[in-house]
């Protein structure tokens, strides 16, 4: 070690004053007040004069065998300064600290070491020594703060390095699903969303992701992007999952707990990576022809005198997704929805068939009915028929190709021994398919993120930007619609080509009865779809391709006469999203606590696209419409003022030791506000006891709260005639399905009555008590309150490792989906309102056949909360034992329930959770000499999936993934041989999602070139 002069820094000024936001009055303001924040960290940490520059050099070897270890991370413990150590084990520190200060060594899969430096001195030698089992991790994600994995105050998991490098799943995100508590829900080859501790989705707004801190959830989509625009194969470090609500310190979105993706730092992991993996999947033909997967990666990291470093990331995949193809029934005859009354329709003779991927056939929703009255079956007059558009299955409406393009690059300077300032831009293009409310493929979607970082050794301020584009996407659900209105003809003409049909059928036979019925249904279908265009012919491709270019879904009609002739499917969404935080940990100003402070502020931007935002303070006829100024239209795809969604919060972290830091107790409230809801108080208290030094006891209470996502906020999509509506209350103006509407059940039920009874005005008035009316509340939060025991040790000399968690938590106002009927200009209870629930009612009908005049009916399907309260309680054992070796068998099983209410609610609320999920894994790194395996045994059980689009039971399945890999020391280098679902085992994970199959993959990766 040595000392070294250097000039001094100029003296700049210190503990520069300026607010974090600037104080505005209008949002728009307040968006730059964000941005001119970013701009200030440049400025905010001070410099000061001149001292001596100490140099540290050292080498770092293998204590068992005695080698030189390349790519130890060396670091000055309490700042920012560190490097890693060469190819021949050396390192070198320079650094203006003052004796005594402490060097951190820490590598993957050995233990970490602490050494203190007094003074000058002989250079350093430092033995590691091989860790063979987990157990002495560091986590951050649980308390924001670093502490050991054993003694977190709440659950939480933790993929490191040499977790991702062993797993057999064909990507790290993969490996998520083998991490205890986890649920995963694949959408696509591109689009997989973790989930834990039940009410699961497709598009889950209850569980967060985060890389490096920043946000991966695309605003409009409400789609989190974590494994879309995230890290790749090379620049991925570590993965930490908390499962359960951890809204206390993370904010409103983390209601159902959180991912926290960290990659690479360019100053501990320099040089040029690269990698490949070429897979096939589809291999039984039965949903594709076999289908070649490639994902490519390259990643250049470099470091300059220990001051500067970048990082470069480029990934592309593609390949044939996996297809969703279900054609299973979820309106069975015996349906009220159906035609219960003809059990000659059963099976597959059903005509009002709902299939689960099938579209424009939607029986259950209403919105593709028709009823076919006046007919004589069996003899008896005036019987109805409910019967169901055909649609198009969803294999002939989406392409099964997807891509996936990403880039990233990052600066870090270190400004001095305490502070380094960060900068990253992250890009990511994709094409796939997810389930919101209904279907949508996603087409060259692009978002981007901003993303700027002071960092000290007690502070993190944090700006960023998110801006999303949806590219050429479109819905599945309008684009069926459309195919069929465009082309078959409008509900009403397709319905009097169907009777017609009927007609004629039962004048050849004799008449309608029950043993021809089945057949006059099928040949009345052959006739009102002869002029409906037909998948795979050019008439189809040029219209689907015709209306999925086209933002606005409705399509001309009498009552639309404005619509576009085919109408439209795209799906045409930009925003933005402005974030900043700040964290300030305390401690050593407050000598008998440990404190930690922050706060956040978010302002999401959205750009109205008139078809699913548009601008409220237009009146209700113009919102879907252009702005016209002099009665021209001088830009089409103006559509009023952007609309701004706002939210700020606050905590406070404290933490207290007691008993020679036996038990640690920990204490947090958080603060949020929206100016859409009264403010909310977020409280959390936690205490964790060791005995004995490895037995560690935690309990853990805290409330959560969710503000409504942007979609089930501020959404106005018109969607089959179904208006699809965000929550907040200033969206019912002039709309009344709030206050003036009946549950669709309830309208279901109705309408079977008044079939079964002549479907007569009459008999509608004398079914009116089966209509309820809704009486949705006003929106307000989602709120969790949860409660958590655990226990984690490592046993048997550092070899086993014993987890185990059990919660219960309770929901209010747990937020979803509902549909109302309101009657147009007619009060609920009244006459009128009765008769316009009537099915031949659904649009303004004239008096005829003894029956009244109606103004119809509109429908909506609206994001509110629930009525109910609702428990779910589970609990999870996670173990993994070294038993021999480098031989680790490791396991997990987990339980998840939800308490049955006594009454319904008026909506389901889905908690889509199988109630026995688990996992077994057997591996061994080095079995022989740069050779190592890892197999994989996963299984969960059935359970029913509830949701708007499809509601159906999931069968168990079990799954085998293993893969062999070769290293080759010398080059940096690996080769992965591997397959997920060996024995090609099909499988769903959602009702309405793809089967997944087999994927072989071979996987080549060099790591550290050009150091």
């Amino acid at each position: 070690m040595k000392q070294i002069n250097q000039p001094g820094w100029k003296k700049v000024l210190q503990n520069l004053n300026i607010p974090l936001f600037t104080q505005v009055k209008k949002a728009k303001k307040l968006k730059y007040g964000i941005l001119s924040s970013v701009a200030v960290l440049l400025c905010s940490t001070s410099f000061t004069q001149a001292v001596a520059l100490i140099e540290i050099s050292g080498t770092v070897i293998n204590q068992e065998k005695n080698e030189p270890l390349p790519d130890v991370s060396v670091q000055i413990k309490g700042s920012v300064t560190g490097t890693v150590t060469d190819n021949t084990g050396s390192f070198v520190i320079r650094t203006k600290q003052k004796f005594p200060f402490t060097l951190v060594f820490s590598s993957v899969g050995y233990k970490p070491q602490e050494l203190e430096i007094k003074s000058l001195g002989s250079r350093l030698q430092v033995a590691m020594v091989t860790q063979t089992v987990l157990g002495n991790e560091v986590v951050v994600t649980a308390s924001r703060v670093p502490e050991s994995i054993l003694r977190s105050p709440v659950a939480i998991e933790k993929l490191d390095i040499r977790a991702i490098r062993e797993t057999p799943a064909p990507n790290f995100y993969d490996a998520l699903e083998n991490v205890k508590g986890v649920q995963m829900t694949t959408s696509s080859l591109t689009f997989k969303v973790p989930n834990t501790r039940g009410f699961n989705i497709p598009n889950n707004f209850r569980f967060m992701q985060l890389v490096d801190g920043v946000d991966m959830q695309a605003a409009t989509l409400g789609v989190p992007l974590g494994n879309a625009i995230g890290p790749t194969e090379l620049d991925i470090q570590s993965v930490e999952i908390t499962p359960g609500a951890a809204s206390a310190l993370y904010g409103m979105n983390a209601i159902n707990g959180m991912a926290n993706l960290l990659t690479k730092n360019p100053f501990n992991n320099q040089g040029l990576s690269v990698y490949h993996k070429t897979g096939v999947n589809h291999v039984d033909g039965k949903d594709h022809d076999a289908a070649i997967l490639t994902e490519s990666a390259i990643r250049y990291a470099k470091a300059f005198n220990n001051r500067f470093a970048f990082k470069v990331n480029f990934g592309y995949m593609q390949g044939i997704d996996w297809r969703s193809n279900t054609r299973l029934d979820q309106n069975p005859n015996n349906l009220k929805s159906a035609n219960p009354n003809f059990p000659s329709l059963n099976g597959e003779n059903n005509i009002a068939f709902d299939g689960w991927n099938r579209y424009g056939d939607d029986a259950l929703a209403g919105s593709n009915t028709s009823s076919i009255s006046g007919l004589t079956i069996d003899g008896r007059a005036n019987q109805t028929l409910r019967v169901v558009r055909t649609g198009y299955w969803e294999t002939e409406l989406v392409s099964p190709k997807v891509s996936n393009l990403k880039f990233d690059a990052a600066v870090h300077y270190r400004l001095n021994e305490n502070a380094a300032l960060s900068y990253s831009y992250r890009i990511g293009q994709v094409d796939g398919v997810f389930q919101r409310g209904n279907k949508i493929r996603l087409e060259d979607v692009k978002v981007q993120n901003h993303h700027l970082e002071l960092k000290g050794s007690n502070f993190v301020v944090r700006s960023y930007v998110s801006l999303e584009n949806t590219g050429n996407s479109y819905n599945v659900k309008p684009l069926a619609d459309n195919l069929d209105l465009a082309s078959g003809g409008s509900g009403n003409a397709w319905a009097n080509k169907y009777k017609n049909a009927l007609l004629e059928y039962a004048n050849n036979h004799g008449g309608l009865t029950a043993d021809n019925l089945a057949a006059a249904t099928l040949e009345a279908r052959r006739q009102a779809d002869a002029s409906r265009v037909t998948p795979g012919t050019p008439a189809f491709d040029e219209l689907k391709n015709t209306i999925i270019k086209i933002n606005n879904w409705d399509i001309r009609s009498a009552a639309i006469p404005d619509a576009p002739a085919t109408g439209g499917a795209a799906l045409r969404q930009k925003s933005r999203m402005y974030h900043t935080e700040a964290q300030w940990d305390l401690s050593k100003y407050v000598k008998f606590i440990d404190l930690l402070a922050g706060g956040d502020a978010r302002i999401y931007e959205i750009i109205p696209d008139g078809n699913n935002f548009v601008d409220f303070g237009r009146p209700v006829a113009e919102r879907n419409q252009p702005v016209v100024v002099d009665g021209k239209v001088p830009d089409s795809s103006d559509f009023g003022a952007n609309v701004y969604y706002k939210k700020f919060g606050g905590f406070t972290q404290v933490t207290k030791t007691f008993f020679n830091d036996k038990l640690k107790l920990f204490g947090s409230l958080r603060f949020d506000y929206n100016p859409e809801f009264d403010p909310k108080f977020t409280p959390r208290l936690a205490a964790v006891y060791t005995a004995n030094q490895r037995h560690n006891f935690r309990v853990t209470w805290q409330q959560g709260y969710r503000y409504p996502a942007l979609f089930e906020a501020l959404s106005y999509v018109n969607n089959g005639r179904v208006k699809r509506v965000g929550s907040l209350s200033y969206i019912n103006e002039g709309l009344g399905y709030l206050e003036n509407s009946y549950t669709q059940a309830s309208v279901v039920n109705f309408n079977a009555a008044v079939a079964a009874a002549g479907n007569t005005d009459a008999a509608a008035l004398a079914s009116r008590e089966l209509l309820l009316v809704a009486n949705l509340p006003k929106a307000r939060p989602e709120q969790i309150t949860s409660f958590e025991i655990g226990y984690k040790s490592v046993l048997l000399n550092n070899t086993l490792i014993v987890d185990v968690d059990a919660y219960t938590n309770k929901y209010d106002g747990f937020l979803g989906q509902v549909q109302v009927y309101v009657p147009i200009g007619e009060t609920v209870g009244s006459d009128a309102a009765v008769i316009s629930m009537i099915d031949r009612n659904r649009d303004a009908t004239a008096a005829s056949g003894g029956n009244g005049a109606s103004k119809g009916q509109e429908r909506y399907r609206v994001y509110t909360n629930a009525k109910n309260t609702y428990y779910n309680y589970g609990s999870a054992l996670g173990v993994t034992w070294n038993f021999y070796k480098k031989y680790t068998v490791a396991g997990n099983v987990n339980f998840n329930k939800m308490k049955a209410n006594k009454t319904d609610d008026i909506f389901v609320t889905g908690f889509n959770t199988p109630q026995w999920s688990t996992n077994l894994s057997f591996g061994n790194r080095e079995v022989v000499k740069h050779v190592g395996f890892n197999i994989v045994w996963r299984w969960q059980d059935a359970f029913l999936w509830e949701s708007p689009l499809v509601t159906g039971t999931i069968a168990a399945y079990s799954t085998l993934d293993a893969q062999v890999t070769y290293r080759v020391p010398k080059a940096n280098a690996s080769v992965k041989l591997g397959g997920a679902n060996l024995l090609n085992n099909r499988y769903i994970q959602y009702a309405g999602g793809p089967t997944i199959g087999g994927l072989y993959y071979l996987a080549f990766t060099i790591d550290g070139l050009l150091k």
